[in-house]
């Protein structure tokens, strides 16, 4: 049997006296050439993004956070300054999530890390690849969203040297300035529109969560008509007719069945109050116990009729409930089941 040592890898202190000096190792750029039968004469992907470095109009600090009480230069800002030159060009960039971490912090913090890859495509098909990692936290659902907006913001400013002021633009350009097009001219001109509306009416964008910067989707939300209180108003309806109105209107509305047995009890209050107004008086005691007769036999009635809904059919007829009925009008309602059922007894 033959055994072959395997050779230990040296110590790193031996290793660092005796290794020459390392170099450093380039950066890693990838480039995917264009397809097979490109135009030959195209532009390709460097060519056009140096048109577009041309192009491309500052991009001034004047957003400010208004919880940290800082200013900074939105993602927003930077997309409207590329996207006239990058249409002019023919250039455009298809992003991807190559990488994606994302970790609780407590109870509600989401912190995530990502590392995205822009595909940088030019009018010949060619297309640089750029990797840009991007890091946010959110106490809702929108870490991934802000890395991804980071990264995109730090890439176009890196990649295409967008000014951030107008010393940034060097003398030559400041002699011959490049003429920018029709198109990107309305873009800023539309931006600066938009900006002195906000100033003079002062508005400001309702925060969701504590992001860092702001976005389009941070619009107010239209405001909803009130809805009606249909309660109030069937307690200031002065006539059946009134009540009847707005108890429709409750039902058209989509009231719940509980909401609706609400405007009838308001409906009974008021026509026991307005009893009451009236000088109806309480029956004296022989009315009394003939009302409880009354009461008795209308129950027998309607037991033997099979009618489980009297109290509720008798209210209804009536408007108010058998307690508070009279001996006559018991008897009334009995003298109706008993017709109603072929004259049981």
């Amino acid at each position: 049997m033959t055994v072959t040592a395997l050779p230990l890898p040296a110590h790193p202190v031996a290793e660092l006296m005796t290794a020459p000096a390392a170099t450093p190792a380039p950066p890693k750029i990838t480039y995917i050439p264009a397809p097979t039968g490109a135009p030959v004469d195209a532009p390709r992907v460097f060519s056009v993004i140096n048109q577009v470095m041309r192009d491309v109009m500052p991009v001034s600090k004047d957003k400010e956070n208004q919880q940290q009480r800082y200013k900074f230069r939105g993602v927003d800002d930077a997309m409207s300054a590329m996207a006239g030159p990058m249409r002019t060009h023919g250039l455009f960039i298809l992003p991807s999530i190559a990488e994606h971490q994302a970790e609780r912090r407590g109870e509600k913090m989401t912190h995530v890390n990502i590392t995205m890859a822009y595909y940088v495509y030019g009018p010949a098909g060619d297309c640089l690849l750029a990797e840009v990692p991007g890091e946010a936290s959110d106490f809702a659902d929108k870490a991934t969203n802000k890395a991804q907006s980071a990264a995109l913001k730090y890439l176009l400013f890196t990649l295409f040297m967008i000014p951030v002021d107008g010393r940034s633009i060097d003398d030559g350009d400041r002699d011959h300035p490049v003429e920018p097009t029709a198109e990107h001219r309305a873009e800023r001109r539309q931006q600066t529109q938009r900006r002195q509306q906000q100033r003079q009416q002062g508005q400001q964008q309702p925060r969701r969560s504590q992001r860092a910067e702001e976005g389009p989707w941070e619009q107010q939300a239209p405001q909803q008509a009130p809805r009606r209180d249909y309660v109030t108003e069937a307690q200031q309806a002065s006539s059946p007719d009134q009540f009847a109105t707005v108890r429709a209107a409750a039902e058209k509305a989509g009231a719940p069945v509980e909401y609706l047995a609400r405007l009838d009890k308001v409906a009974a209050d008021k026509r026991a109050a307005a009893q009451q107004t009236a000088g109806q008086q309480a029956p004296p005691p022989n009315a009394e116990r003939a009302a409880q007769d009354a009461e008795e036999r209308l129950r027998i009635t309607a037991s033997r009729a099979n009618l489980p809904s009297l109290d509720a059919d008798f209210e209804r007829v009536y408007g108010l409930p058998i307690a508070q009925a009279t001996a006559a009008q018991l008897d009334t309602f009995r003298a109706k089941i008993e017709s109603a059922a072929g004259g049981a007894q």
